[in-house]
């Protein structure tokens, strides 16, 4: 794989995004991370899962820069195979942990919002939270449903029209993040939890998930093309591509300088 480093230990697999310093998601990485997702769900010897980042970004996020080159076929594909990784993550029967190393806004958030914990590095600087209208990309009603599972659907509404980031004291209030500790210790500890997942019966743990994502799974959209081809015409619309554009632009100005 190009973009995920993959480490497996005793009963269970720890998933590393690799994709340069922040992680940022392209088309590669979802397809990548869709096919490593199938194969751990299928393989009878590993039990678990653990998604993390690099030092200081968990994931920054699509990859606008590379995102807003794709023609509109292009656009449109990676919408339908990214929908389908939230599915497939949502549905992931064994336990399944985020490591957050760090920032994980947008599409980071997408990812880590799936888990069944998540444990994030402490500090101010680090933020994670869907801010897709804050950026002008527009969000799934699948996005809003996970929002509302763990933090309540009053709070995850306001946060969600906001495109409000949060830092990690704010994500741990609201019940978006379960810990907080120094990046050094994130995925020790979530190494730590998972080994307290993997004493239950195998059996009992995957139903047991399943019935307390009852009501979650029952609100999914499974058949969402008709969300897929309004973000798509959304994306194409001048005023936001606009927007888009110049945030690119700016966020390539700073890099270089």
């Amino acid at each position: 794989m190009n973009t995920i480093t993959r480490i497996d230990k005793s009963e269970y697999t720890i998933l590393q995004l690799n994709r340069g310093k922040v992680n940022a998601i392209n088309h590669e990485m979802v397809m990548e991370l869709r096919q490593v997702f199938q194969d751990l769900e299928n393989d009878p010897e590993v039990r678990g899962a653990i998604l993390t980042g690099q030092p200081h970004f968990f994931s920054a996020g699509l990859d606008l820069i590379e995102l807003i080159r794709y023609d509109k076929k292009q656009i449109s594909s990676f919408f339908e195979d990214f929908g389908a990784l939230y599915l497939q993550l949502v549905r992931f029967p064994k336990p399944f942990i985020s490591a957050i190393t760090g920032h994980a806004p947008a599409g980071g958030c997408v990812l880590a919002v799936t888990s069944d914990n998540r444990i994030m590095a402490e500090g101010d600087k680090y933020v994670i939270g869907l801010n897709e209208v804050a950026v002008n990309i527009q969000i799934s009603q699948n996005l809003t449903e996970a929002y509302a599972f763990w933090m309540g659907d009053g709070l995850a509404s306001r946060y969600i029209l906001e495109g409000k980031l949060l830092s990690g004291a704010e994500a741990h209030a609201s019940g978006l993040v379960d810990e907080l500790l120094p990046l050094e210790y994130v995925l020790e500890r979530a190494e730590a939890k998972m080994k307290t997942y993997l004493k239950a019966d195998p059996e009992i743990w995957v139903s047991t998930k399943k019935k307390v994502r009852k009501h979650w799974l029952d609100r999914l959209d499974t058949d969402a093309s008709q969300s897929l081809k309004e973000a798509a015409t959304l994306w194409w619309k001048p005023e936001i591509r606009q927007k888009m554009e110049a945030y690119v632009n700016s966020f390539s100005t700073k890099k270089s300088q």
